[in-house]
């Protein structure tokens, strides 16, 4: 098993992005609300060059961020899991998630990182993981917490809290 598979969990789909489901993925990776605490697509164009690098770096690094869908239901309702940054290089393996808000405050974002993180400490064995979230955005903050990760320092320039965790595996 590994990050560059489809993954099924109890309740989710997680699947490579394909560039036909760009528009499905703006609409909420180009609404402002939505992305408030982060970086949001300023156009489509945005949007298919986001996915269209995470797939390359998918090819590249053998994981990359996943649709997330219900089991049975055909519409996007997030997209997140591992990547490491391109657009923002250095930090090394993150785990992240981006939700419509539709699927906010169901557990769907620790279901998609518990299934990323069991994958990156069996299968591809990475030691940490490194997330971040702003610090108002109090929903993020408690799920890296409750998936394991521990708060690091505050990271001036980008306004965001840096998480680590650390593969219970490996120690």
């Amino acid at each position: 098993m590994s990050l560059s598979m489809d993954i099924e969990t109890e309740r989710l789909r997680l699947a490579r992005p394909r560039l036909t489901e760009v528009q499905e993925l703006f609409a909420f990776l180009g609404d402002p609300v939505a992305m408030r605490y982060t970086q949001k697509d300023k156009n489509l164009a945005a949007c298919r060059r986001r996915i269209a690098i995470h797939e390359w770096r998918r090819r590249r690094d053998g994981f990359a961020p996943w649709t997330v869908r219900l089991k049975g239901h055909p519409q996007i309702i997030g997209w997140g899991g591992l990547y490491d940054d391109p657009f923002d290089p250095g930090w090394g393996p993150e785990l992240a998630f981006f939700f419509h808000p539709k699927a906010w405050g169901q557990g769907y974002g620790a279901e998609l990182s518990s299934a990323a993180l069991a994958v990156a400490d069996t299968a591809i064995h990475l030691p940490m993981v490194s997330a971040f979230a702003h610090p108002d955005n109090k929903g993020s903050n408690r799920l890296l917490q409750k998936v394991g990760f521990q708060p690091v320092r505050y990271v001036d320039h980008m306004d965001r809290i840096l998480y680590r965790r650390h593969n219970p595996e490996q120690f």
